[in-house]
């Protein structure tokens, strides 16, 4: 039960849910359209992967497998998508450390957010 509501209140609960969603800085309202919520999603993720908020990896991994297949690869999500895939196979041998490839997708999704909308717009 969601914060203590009685079963007779569970009709508040979707309403209560969105709430602490809200408070928590992790309710996200896709516009109607499929392409432009895709978008949304992007610039939505790569801004909590900027701020710290989202783990790098798991960050671009969902723009890689979740939005950028969808969108068609588009070239504005080519570097996030190119961390999400040095994130997901990092080995210990390749000389460079986890950490410096988590800052690289940071600076990436910071490049991403600096573009702008225009990307979406071309579409």
């Amino acid at each position: 039960m969601l914060a203590g509501v009685f079963r007779s209140e569970e009709f508040e609960a979707p309403e209560l849910f969105d709430q602490v969603l809200e408070e928590l800085g992790l309710l996200f309202h896709p516009p109607a359209d499929p392409r432009a919520a895709k978008w949304a999603m992007a610039y939505w993720i790569a801004g909590q992967i900027a701020d710290g908020s989202l783990d790098p990896a798991a960050g671009t991994h969902l723009i890689w497998a979740d939005i950028a297949y969808d969108l068609g690869y588009p070239e504005e999500l080519e570097p996030l998508v190119h961390c999400a895939h040095n994130l997901d196979g990092w080995e210990e041998s390749w000389g460079v450390s986890i950490d410096e490839l988590n800052r690289e997708a940071v600076e990436a999704a910071k490049q991403f957010l600096s573009q702008g909308s225009g990307a979406e717009a071309r579409d």
